[in-house]
């Protein structure tokens, strides 16, 4: 198991023109023509208007990288993608590895019999998710966000970047996360799903593991699991069906903002085979039971977020994204953000679905600050095409992902499946043909506010 980092300095350049420019990734095509002076700054003045261009142009990126000679040498080697903003086509070496539509997943490829001694050239190119918006709603009027450039809702992208009633219209474009090489022997973690059982003040913590494997050799799992004040519990066992469990006898709990303190444990799970190390995954988790408790009251039912047995009284914000363009985001600006919402007193965050599912050091911060998560997929105020497979597959394998990422997170209290929707399906329907109309008829009164409906 070896990676080799993709990311850091790249070059770009408008698709068709012939002079590269240079980038920095991760990072996008507005916050490298700011770094080189060729747009104006669009936050100030009226200035967005004038780089709409940016949005609506198709753009290339491009790196010439050496593998490295230790990585070459593994069985596998696969480029890993984690995420590529939004419409694009990755190229290595001349040979089109694939195309990506959707900036929420994580794409790879098994690149080992393309790469070479030497110079490898790898290029992304990425059309213009505005242009392909405006040609799918041509083709079938779809409602979206009023305030926001038109076709947002046929792309798998934030769909506040298109614009909103509080943001700009920049929706940016490329390669926004991680980039990477990684080397692969044997097998590795196809998934590790942790989960903790609390019992007679103890709690299990188990593993259940799936891997991806090129060879028979016997595979050993090991768990190990660090205490906040550094002891360690281990346990391993041969690769099977059965979840790896680990017993611990004092556990600290975690508590929500202003209910206690946040005691942190780091679960690393290690898959070994043939006498090396193969994979290895790590996890910040916090112990605790939670539970969203729904029983009949006196205005129909409860709606109460339970932890470790004691009812939390939530407060706190709706978490849109704290910049048009994400890669600007450093640790320690999103620190100040979540430090404040805590020493406000606040003790939960909705993630908005019309933003997107945020980084791993954003849910990091949220676990050390105690404040739980309500976590919107992303979908907001828009009709969808969700009577076509591929879109829906699309978002299958996007929720799969995030799921999967973010499950274990103490902080994480709900998964909700959209913002506003059913209002956006009513405010649509007068307005062109779409699902709701198809589906059942006219409402004289929207469900969730009993307003009139406006047909």
């Amino acid at each position: 198991m070896l990676h080799q980092s993709l990311t850091g300095a790249w070059q770009f350049r408008q698709a068709k023109t012939q002079d590269w420019l240079p980038a920095q990734v991760p990072g996008g095509v507005h916050t490298d023509l700011l770094a080189l002076g060729h747009i104006l700054d669009p936050f100030v003045a009226d200035y967005e208007k004038q780089v709409q261009w940016v949005a609506e142009a198709d753009w290339e990126y491009r790196r010439t990288f050496a593998v490295q000679a230790d990585l070459l040498a593994h069985d596998h080697v696969f480029l890993v993608a984690a995420g590529l903003d939004t419409l694009a086509e990755v190229t290595l070496n001349g040979q089109v590895l694939g195309k990506t539509d959707n900036m929420f997943r994580q794409y790879q490829w098994d690149v080992k019999p393309l790469l070479r001694q030497g110079h490898n050239d790898l290029v992304i190119a990425f059309a213009s998710a505005v242009k392909y918006g405006a040609d799918r709603l041509a083709k079938r009027p779809l409602q979206g966000v009023t305030q926001a450039i038109p076709g947002g809702p046929f792309v798998r992208k934030a769909p506040c970047q298109f614009g909103w009633d509080w943001g700009p219209m920049l929706p940016p474009s490329g390669i926004w996360q991680d980039i990477r090489l990684e080397g692969r022997n044997v097998a590795r973690f196809d998934d590790v799903h942790l989960r903790q059982r609390h019992q007679n003040g103890q709690v299990t913590l188990s593993a259940g593991v799936t891997v991806e494997k090129w060879g028979s050799a016997p595979l050993t799992v090991t768990m190990c699991v660090t205490a906040p004040d550094g002891s360690e519990l281990k346990t391993e066992a041969p690769l099977s069906d059965k979840p790896l469990q680990l017993v611990i006898p004092k556990p600290q709990l975690w508590w929500p903002n202003g209910y206690g303190d946040q005691p942190l444990y780091r679960v690393e799970v290690t898959l070994t085979g043939g006498g090396q190390e193969l994979d290895r995954r790590a996890f910040q988790m916090g112990l605790r039971t939670i539970e969203l408790r729904q029983q009949p009251d006196a205005w129909g039912k409860s709606f109460t977020f339970v932890v470790n047995g004691v009812p939390i009284f939530a407060k706190g914000s709706d978490w849109i994204p704290a910049d048009s363009f994400p890669t600007r985001l450093t640790k320690e600006f999103l620190e100040t953000l979540i430090r404040s919402a805590a020493e406000t007193h606040q003790n939960m965050l909705r993630v908005w679905g019309g933003g997107f599912y945020e980084e791993d050091k954003f849910y990091d911060l949220c676990d050390q600050y105690g404040l739980l998560i309500w976590q919107d997929c992303v979908f907001a105020c828009s009709i969808y095409p969700l009577d076509e497979a591929d879109f829906i597959e699309n978002v299958r394998q996007e929720v799969i992902q995030n799921v999967r990422r973010l499950r274990h997170r103490a902080s994480l209290a709900l998964w909700c499946g959209n913002n506003e929707m059913e209002w956006a399906g009513i405010a649509g329907a007068g307005a062109s043909p779409n699902l709701w109309t198809k589906s059942k008829p006219w409402p004289k009164k929207c469900p969730c506010c009993a307003a009139p409906s406006g047909k």
